[in-house]
């Protein structure tokens, strides 16, 4: 309640009773004026009716009555403003119980949101960014990867280190720690990942920045890296020769809707192995967008940047960078999809020899490539398919950025060769529930 207008029934109050007692005090002066005349008197007073009325009226008796009226306008005066004081008082009490109650009742909740991650995600968006990321809390990444224990790491590359999150019972995450002196590209990541929505991009759930560390967040995906599948402890045997192809192609529509979908379009510009992930059934979905420029936009004093062995040549001769410097390191990836060789290995102990420059001369003998292929699939394909798939290799690495095909002739030759069912346009009369029970 106003204080101000609280008071003002006692403001008009008093005004009123002002009012009458100084008309009391007035009529008082008058008769002590009329008594000193004449020596108190009586006082007779007609009436113009046909008959006299005399009144007595004795001035001390005049006096006392206004002294009552007086002491009684005080009273009530002095009693209504206690009144309404106390009301007051009651009243301002109550608000701040209530405000109390309320604030105590938003700490509960507060501290009951802890465990919901939900609770926890703050959404803020971004200067000149037309979505929303979500922002999490560090001692949420914390809580949920045991305080970055080793033993929830999923992946190293570098300085980078992924952490399975385990935020509860029903949601689990990828945290990839940033490396400290790369803002740059972690703002990047953060500006294209936040924009882009497609079924073979990784989803970016959100990011953390605590103190010189940065933190991003993203949707688990169970089976890791295809680096990982392909060169670490299970040399790639979980990977048949159809789900292989059925990679391909996730990869080959990510990089599409990237060059042909995106808008402005997208080079990624570290596409490799480490760089596609897998969910619990073998489907990729690109990540690392870090170096990701638009294309074909002049960025001043851009860096060289990528992975050796991925790089297309006219990037490392003359910085010259298009969509067709993908379309290169895609290339690079089916072979090592092929061979399950790494794209630079050790030819000597001071050389390092690239997959393309190994692989290229057989490549296009018919009879030499099936014993390049990795083991795990070699004699488990059927031959046409093989020499349409290196076919598409050998385009996608020549080294005249001209001659190698668009992503979308290249995927448009791919969906053939892998079955309905995995995705593909293949129809076959062979059960391939074997090769994807992986």
């Amino acid at each position: 309640m106003n204080v101000p207008v609280l008071f003002l029934p006692i403001w008009v109050m008093s005004v009123s009773l002002s009012s009458a007692i100084l008309h009391a005090a007035s009529s008082i002066s008058v008769s002590q004026s009329s008594a000193n005349a004449q020596a108190e008197s009586p006082v007779l007073s007609y009436v113009e009716t046909g008959f006299q009325e005399v009144r007595i009226v004795h001035h001390h008796s005049l006096n006392k009555r206004i002294l009552v009226a007086l002491i009684a306008c005080s009273a009530l005066l002095g009693g209504t403003f206690l009144f309404l004081l106390y009301v007051w008082l009651r009243r301002h009490k109550y608000v701040r119980s209530s405000n109390g109650k309320s604030l105590g009742t938003m700490e509960v909740a507060k501290a009951e949101s802890v465990s919901s991650v939900n609770a926890k995600l703050n959404y803020s968006r971004m200067a000149d960014k037309k979505s929303s990321v979500a922002i999490f809390d560090f001692q949420l990444l914390e809580a949920a990867t045991n305080n970055f224990s080793t033993n929830n790491v999923m992946g190293e590359s570098g300085s980078r280190v992924v952490y399975r999150a385990r935020f509860d019972e029903h949601f689990q995450a990828a945290v990839k720690k940033a490396d400290s002196d790369a803002d740059r590209e972690f703002e990047n990541e953060v500006s294209w990942l936040s924009k882009i929505r497609h079924q073979n991009i990784i989803k970016l759930l959100g990011y953390c920045i605590h103190g010189e560390s940065r933190f991003l967040v993203y949707e688990l995906m169970e089976n890791g890296s295809l680096e990982t599948q392909l060169h670490g402890p299970n040399h790639g045997s979980p990977l048949t020769w159809h789900l292989r192809l059925r990679i391909a192609i996730d990869v080959a529509r990510a990089l599409e809707y990237l060059h042909e979908h995106s808008n402005p379009p997208v080079v990624h510009r570290d596409l490799k192995s480490s760089n596609v992930l897998l969910d619990s059934n073998f489907n990729a979905k690109l990540s690392d967008f870090g170096l990701a420029i638009a294309s074909g936009v002049q960025h001043k004093n851009m860096k060289m940047s990528g992975t050796l062995g991925y790089v297309a040549p006219e990037y490392i001769s003359h910085g010259k960078l298009t969509d067709k410097s993908d379309v290169y390191a895609f290339g690079v990836l089916l072979l090592e999809l092929l061979t399950a060789r790494k794209p630079m290995e050790n030819s000597s102990s001071q050389q390092y020899l690239s997959l393309v420059s190994w692989a290229m001369p057989q490549l296009t003998d018919r009879a030499k490539l099936p014993s390049i292929l990795d083991p795990v699939i070699r004699d488990t394909m059927d031959l046409k398919h093989l020499y349409q798939v290196a076919a598409v290799a050998v385009l996608c690495v020549q080294p005249e950025p001209s001659y190698r095909p668009l992503i979308t002739d290249v995927l448009h030759s791919l969906i053939p060769l892998v079955p309905v069912e995995l995705g593909g346009s293949l129809r076959v009369t062979e059960p391939i529930s074997s090769e994807n029970s992986h």
